[in-house]
Formats: structure tokens, C-alpha cells, sequence
């Protein structure tokens, strides 16, 4: 009974987190692909460059709760572990989201909704480590991969669950991982700073 609850909070949060709001957005609000504009990615971020602040932040909204409804429901399921379980199933959900062609974003709202889950704090952590590198570098990745971080170290400060270490530190993994492209840009000094909506030549 015990694998079945946890394959079904492994089920429902991938299902929820491949629910791309970025491509919803784009799709049957302004009419196109976020994908194929800005930097290809599906996420906030990129919304925001080509779409401007208010898209960004709804899809940063829409992404977040996914994360908060998959892992509230996992941890309905099977507890602490079936929070985790739904928590990394909704990370991978977002980057390769099955109604999307597993085209999807890079796991940072989604990974900031895991942060909340875990503890308030850590969120806060997230959001000020965020805001913080933007504001030194204008640089989205930067930002997104120190916050991830942040909360990697932090969580043992806040939490002792093992499953919620696992849990912190998969999703600044995943999240590094899927800024790969972004790391090699910062490291040849490609990588574009951060504006809002579409700049003209």
C-alpha cells in the first residue's frame, strides 16, 4: 500500500507540474509560443523579457502554485515523503512537462514553491539571495542559481527531515543542471543582462 501511495504522489505531481503556465499564456492569451521568442525557455523569467513584468509574474504565480497544490496534496497522501516524492515529480514536470513535447522551463518557481513547502524562511532565504543578484548582476540565471543554492544550505539550518534535505538539494541540482546554457554564456561573457518586455533595436 505504501509503494502505491507513493507511485500516486509521483503520478499526480508530475501530472501538475507539466502544466506549463508560461505556454498557456503565451498560447491563448498573447497568441504565440514563449519558446520560440527570448531565450527559448518556458519559464518566468523569459515571459517577462518578451511579454513584460505583469506575465512574468502571473506565470511565476501559476508555476508556484502548482508546486505548493502537488506537494500539499503528496503530503495529504503519504506525509513528509510523499511531499518530497510529489516535490521532485513536479520539478521534473516543469522542465519536461508531458503535454508540452518535455519542452518546459527551469524548475526556478516551481523550486521556489519546494522552499516554501519546507519551511517559510527558506523561502524568504530564496527570494532575498533573488533579489539580491539581480540587483549586483541583472542577470536572471544568476539570480535563480544562487537562490537555489541559498536554499540548499540553508534548508539543514531550518529542518531535519532527511527527505526535505534530499528534496532541497535535488531540486539546486536540477536547477543548475537546467541553466547549463546559462553557465557556459556567464562563463564566456555572453550571458545577456535582464529587462523587461521587448526591446527595440
Amino acid at each position: 500500500m505504501n509503494i502505491v501511495y507513493g507511485l500516486l504522489c509521483a503520478v499526480l505531481g508530475y501530472l501538475i507540474g507539466s502544466v506549463s503556465v508560461s505556454i498557456l499564456l503565451s498560447r491563448f492569451v498573447f497568441g504565440n509560443d514563449v519558446r520560440k521568442q527570448g531565450s527559448g525557455n518556458a519559464g518566468a523569467a523569459n515571459v517577462a523579457r518578451v511579454m513584460g513584468f505583469g506575465a512574468g509574474a502571473l506565470t511565476f504565480l501559476g508555476d508556484f502554485l502548482k508546486g505548493v497544490l502537488a506537494m500539499w496534496l503528496g503530503r495529504l497522501l503519504y506525509g513528509e515523503l510523499g511531499l518530497c516524492i510529489a516535490g521532485v515529480a513536479c520539478l521534473l514536470g516543469h522542465c519536461f512537462p508531458i503535454y508540452f513535447r518535455f519542452k518546459g522551463g527551469k524548475a526556478v518557481s516551481t523550486g521556489a514553491a519546494v522552499a516554501m513547502m519546507l519551511d517559510w524562511r527558506l523561502f524568504l532565504i530564496a527570494i532575498a539571495a533573488f533579489v539580491l543578484m539581480a540587483l549586483i548582476f541583472r542577470r536572471a540565471s544568476v539570480s535563480s542559481m544562487t537562490a537555489a543554492v541559498a536554499v540548499a544550505v540553508c534548508a539543514p539550518f531550518f529542518t531535519h527531515e532527511p527527505v526535505h534535505l534530499v528534496l532541497s538539494t535535488f531540486a539546486a541540482l536540477l536547477i543548475l543542471v537546467m541553466h547549463q546554457a546559462n553557465i557556459r554564456r556567464l562563463i564566456k561573457g555572453t550571458e545577456p543582462k535582464f529587462h523587461f518586455g521587448h526591446r527595440k533595436a
